[in-house]
Parts: structure tokens; sequence; C-alpha cells
């Protein structure tokens, strides 16, 4: 049986632009993975490491044009939001390339024998090492960012470790051109080509994550999808960490207070942040509590009259695009939910952006109200309106993990007045990141940024944006009583590379 033929597909028309490649066979996955594998050793030495993440950032940032001009014909998220995404991309490159140099992410620690300790302490020299090849499963709304050249591939590559990158399908084409780049980029710091993979299609990605020679995958995406490559990663002979962001609703709350003084603000804010990318960011904000009466409703009317400025947009393809059609119109359809603003189709390939309000009693007990606690991808928003406190509560106990949480607090509220460190603490067991008086989307590349969030959000407590993200690809070991000649360079006295270190329970600065 003939491999089926990837093809790019335009998502303005629907219509196939050209066939890019034909789906991995399982001995293309297997090849695939054993030349990242055989190829690892040629990132052993951070400084080519760090060569590499700056070669392909310089390679990105020489082809910008034509990135941006291919990924906006298989994605349509539009020039402008593509640039910006690609100098997030090559920032993060240049990021991990400054943490290989200064070599802190190692986390060494040296304790010199002490034999009057009770027990006695041995030699012991401590630091982490790559885990090996590191699978990544490119997301689609992301071209730049979360795919190819993107936070996952970055930070293995800064940790050490090769990558096989499952291709999305919704750009193939941006794909293979990023991976030629990336190449180039291998060339020209004369690493191997093969620490660099690609394969596409369902079944090699089903393939990639149980080969034996795989160390560890990233992925970004749906919860259903996430969910069963988390399960396939823990059910091998020899289970792999699995880094998998799945999905988030990414609560909002309203005081009653912070509505009274800025509806309108606060509504225009939320409408941009609810449509940006057309509603297809994973930290949009899809559940917003709001308090019932007067200040309610003056929010429900600024919302309505943003969102109605808002343009129709194009979504990823055609299967979001159905997706997110019957899932607004079986929300709509629930007792008690009312729509100030219609989402739904606004022409043969486009949507409208549109929210849904409903009181926030109705999801505080389980029922068919369930559905508007799931994500619903595209730019669409639930308003669930709250009777005081109690009633914010008990919508709240009824979440699951997320990325974010968002709090809007009125001026006394944010000087620490009433109940504002109650309601943030409250928030913050719901998420990685908590928000306040601004907006989830727009997710700064920091040192201090964290990606992730309790179950679905995330499998696990580590950040796929941010510097901290090299920690998913390493693990540490002890050296006990090594002979110094036998020790990495890292570990021996003297610190020979000058390097940040904890020695004997004090840090020492590198040179």
């Amino acid at each position: 049986m003939a491999a089926a033929a990837v093809w790019s597909v335009d998502p303005r028309t629907g219509k196939e632009r050209e066939q890019v490649a034909v789906e991995a066979s399982g001995a293309e996955v297997d090849g695939s993975v054993r030349a990242a594998h055989a190829a690892r050793g040629a990132l052993a030495d951070r400084a080519v490491r760090a060569a590499l993440l700056r070669a392909a950032a310089d390679r990105l940032d020489g082809a910008r044009a034509h990135l941006v001009e291919a990924a906006d014909a298989e994605t349509a998220l539009g020039p402008v939001r593509l640039d910006g995404e690609l100098t997030r991309t090559t920032s993060q490159l240049r990021s991990f390339a400054a943490l290989v140099d200064e070599g802190a992410f190692l986390g060494i620690r040296i304790d010199h024998p002490d034999p009057a300790a009770a027990p006695p302490v041995p030699d012991l020299r401590r630091m982490c090492v790559p885990l090996g090849v590191v699978a990544v499963y490119a997301a689609g709304n992301f071209p730049f960012a979360f795919s190819v050249p993107g936070g996952d591939t970055a930070s293995a590559l800064a940790a050490g470790c090769p990558v096989v990158i499952k291709a999305h399908p919704d750009h193939p084409a941006t794909s293979e051109f990023l991976l030629a780049l990336l190449r180039r980029a291998a060339a020209d710091t004369g690493v191997p080509p093969e620490v660099f993979g690609l394969v596409h299609g369902f079944d090699a990605g089903v393939s990639l994550i149980g080969h034996p020679l795989l160390a560890a995958a990233g992925f970004t995406g749906s919860v259903r999808g996430g969910r069963a490559l988390f399960d396939a990663a823990a059910a091998r002979p020899v289970p792999i960490p699995f880094h998998g962001e799945l999905g988030s609703l990414n609560p909002v709350l309203v005081t009653p207070g912070a509505v009274a003084e800025r509806a309108r603000e606060i509504a225009e804010g939320l409408a941009a942040s609810m449509t940006s990318g057309t509603g297809q960011f994973c930290v949009k904000p899809g559940l917003v509590l709001v308090p019932a009466g007067e200040n309610g409703d003056r929010l429900v009317t600024a919302l309505t009259a943003a969102v109605s400025d808002t343009e129709a947009g194009v979504l990823l393809d055609a299967r979001i695009r159905d997706a997110f059609l019957a899932g607004v119109t079986e929300r709509a359809a629930l007792e008690g939910v009312a729509t100030p603003v219609t989402p739904g189709a606004a022409g043969e390939h486009t949507v409208a952006a549109g929210f849904l309000t409903v009181d926030a009693a109705r999801l505080a007990a389980e029922g068919p109200h369930d559905l508007l606690l799931e994500e619903c991808f595209g730019p669409v928003t639930v308003l669930a309106r709250y009777d005081g406190p109690a009633g914010a509560e008990a919508l709240l106990a009824r979440l699951p993990g997320n990325l974010t949480a968002t709090l809007h607090l009125s001026a006394a509220e944010e000087r620490g007045e009433g109940d504002a460190a109650a309601l943030l603490e409250r928030l913050t067991r719901l998420a990685g990141r908590v928000v306040v008086g601004g907006w989830p989307t727009g997710v700064a590349v920091a040192d201090a940024q964290h990606h992730g969030g309790p179950y679905p959000a995330a499998t696990s407590t580590a950040t796929s944006v941010g510097t901290a993200a090299v920690e998913r690809w390493l693990r540490p070991v002890a050296y006990q009583t090594t002979p110094e000649a036998l020790l990495p360079p890292e570990l021996r006295d003297g610190n020979p590379l000058g390097l940040p270190r904890h020695v004997d329970g004090r840090a020492e600065q590198g040179a």
C-alpha cells in the first residue's frame, strides 16, 4: 500500500497547494531516531551547542520574508502576527545559547569528604546530563514558536539532545523549509544534520513515541491526542518523560469593584484577548466569572460592542472550523445560555467571534452545562455570572488545572484591601501562571516564565516556555569517590571551565 501524500492546504480557500511529502513509514521513523541517536555526541560540547543555536537563529532571520510568506499561506495567521512570532522564536534560540554559555542549568553541586559528619560524607559531585533523543510534536497554531524550531527544539538542543520532530499537518511545507534551515545551521557549525529529524503522519507520531531509543517527548495540542501519547509513553517497556501541554480554559475572575471602576476597559481587553489569533491561542480566556446584577450588565453591554467590532477570521483548517461551529452551536443550545453576540460561520471559510452568558450556578453542579467548562478552540468565550463570593467559589471549585488564571481587581483591592490576597491564593491553586490586571495571551519568553499547570493543562510540572524549559531534557547524576582524572571537567577541583557551582554548601560563581 502506497504511503499517503502530505499536502499543503490554503485555509483561506480550502484548496490543496502542493504535495510536500509522504507520510513516514515505521522504517523511516526508525531511521530518523537512530540517526539522531548516533549524532548525539556532536552536541556534547557546550560551545558547539551555543554556536548551533545562534546559527539557527541567524538562518531563520536570514530567510524571514520567505518564512513568513510560507507560514501565512498555510495558516492564514497574517504576516504581522507571524513576523512577531518569528522574532520570538529567534530570540528564544539566542536566549538558550546564552543559557548554555553560562552553565548554571547544569546544577553542579560538590561536597568534599567530611569523615566527621554523622554519617560520614564521601566525596560527591552532582551535575545534570542530557537524556538523549527527544521527540517534538509540533503545534498547529504556532508554526514557528511551537513547531520545528520552537521552544521544545531549542531547549532540547540546549540540554544536548538531538530532536526528531513530528510535523503538524497544518503547515507541512513550512516545516520542511524550517528543517532545511536548521540543517544548514548544523553545517555552519560542523554538526551532523541528523541532530534534526522530521517525520510526517499520524502513524509516524505513534511509532515515534514507542521507539526504544527515544528518551523523552514534548507535545502541544489537544487533551485527547496528548493524553493518548502520554499513556503510550508510560506504557512502554521503559517509560519515558512526556511533557505535554493539553488544553486550558484559562479562567478570569472579575470582582464587582473592578467592573464598577472600568467595565469598558475590561471588556475591550477581554475582546482583544479572546479574539487574538482568531481565538486559537492555548491561553485564550475561555471562561470569565463576572458579577451578577447591574455591574455585570454593564460589562456585557461593553463586551457586546467590543466583540461586534471584531472582523471575521480564518481558522487553521477545515477540521478546526467544523469543530468550532459544532461546539458553539451545542453550547448555545443549552438551557439558560444567552448569546449577546452569536459566534459562528461568517462565510464559506471564515468565522465570526462571539460570546455566551450563563448563570454561574448552572455550572456549579455536574450536568449538561459541564460542556461550558471544556475548551472551545476559536473566537468564543463564556461569561458566567456569579452571585457573591460563594457563587464564584462554587464555580472555581469545579475547574480543572489550567495554564493561566486571571484576576481583575479594583484599585483598593490591588492595594491589598478586602479579599484580594485570598482570591489570588485561590487562583494560584488552579494554574501555572496567575495574571493580575492584564490578560493571559502574550506569553513572554523569559527566565521567570512558567507555561504549564496542573493536569489537564500539562502532564508534568515543567514549563515549555522560558529558559527553565531546559530542565525537561536533563537528568542528574552523582559521582562518588571518583578520581579527579576521570571526572567530567565540569566537576573537577579548581573549576577549570569557570562554571557557577555549589561547593561545600556555598555558591561559587563562574568566571
